[in-house]
């Protein structure tokens, strides 16, 4: 951003982004340290200064080359304003190159938005360690991903919100269904999902029964909205990483 720029962007708290990404890359082999070394160091605080929230960057455990991130936005304009400002700004310039470098593919994106107002995910757990801390927090997040069949009706959603209550749950999202209006940056279009995100620490799974259901016990009720087997994502969170246990 040219230091004469007049533009005013504002962070969105988390019960703010009414828009949010859910990123998938496939890495070359070996990479993804590489790549979460220089996402920690330099795509965190940037990205927010343009007005665009990184919610969380986590590791897959089960697929080495996977890195997954969240990024949210208070709405489809704010998006387009942020990532225009970031990908045409002085630090992707800078970095784009080594970034790349590590992916395989970058497209696999799901645009998401609440599923009900006050369904997402409203707060990090802690507070997100500085530049250059190297532990890893405990726990891990999971994302369910639930392939519909057609756009959520609320049945499905209020059997969601009602069967998940007092559990582990983060937040609930569907397809957000506008137009990608930063097409340099591809989406997954043409599908609609409902996906659960939730929070586990380390030792906390066992005590769930007794709760309530978790986002992965659903999917023999939601049937017969489901266009195929969920999708089931068990993510480490990075050393930087907002959202974690």
């Amino acid at each position: 951003m040219n230091s004469d720029d007049a533009t005013i962007f504002t962070l969105p708290d988390l019960n703010g982004c009414s828009v949010v990404e859910l990123r998938q890359y496939t890495l070359h082999p070996n990479q993804r340290d590489v790549l979460i070394e220089l996402f920690d160091r330099e795509f965190v605080e940037t990205q927010e200064a343009v007005g665009m929230r990184v919610i969380g960057q986590f590791r897959d455990l089960d697929d080495p080359d996977r890195f997954v991130w969240l990024r949210g936005f208070g709405d489809m304009a704010a998006r387009q304003r942020g990532l225009a400002a970031f990908y045409g700004g002085p630090v992707w310039a800078a970095h784009r190159d080594a970034a790349n470098s590590t992916m395989v593919d970058s497209d696999n994106v799901l645009l998401l938005r609440p599923a009900w107002p006050g369904a997402g995910i409203d707060s990090p757990q802690g507070l997100r360690p500085p530049p250059g801390a190297q532990a890893i927090p405990a726990g891990r997040v999971e994302v369910t991903v639930f392939h519909l069949k057609q756009p959520a009706t609320a049945e499905l959603l209020t059997l969601c919100r009602d069967r998940t209550v007092r559990t582990t749950m983060l937040g609930w999202y569907i397809t957000e269904p506008s137009s990608n209006t930063f097409p340099r940056l591809p989406v997954r279009e043409g599908e609609n999902v409902l996906v659960g995100f939730e929070l586990l620490a380390a030792a906390s799974a066992p005590a769930l029964r007794d709760r309530g259901l978790r986002a992965t016990d659903l999917a023999a009720m939601l049937s017969p909205w489901l266009a195929k087997p969920p999708e089931s994502l068990r993510l480490v969170p990075t050393a930087r990483s907002a959202l974690h246990a």
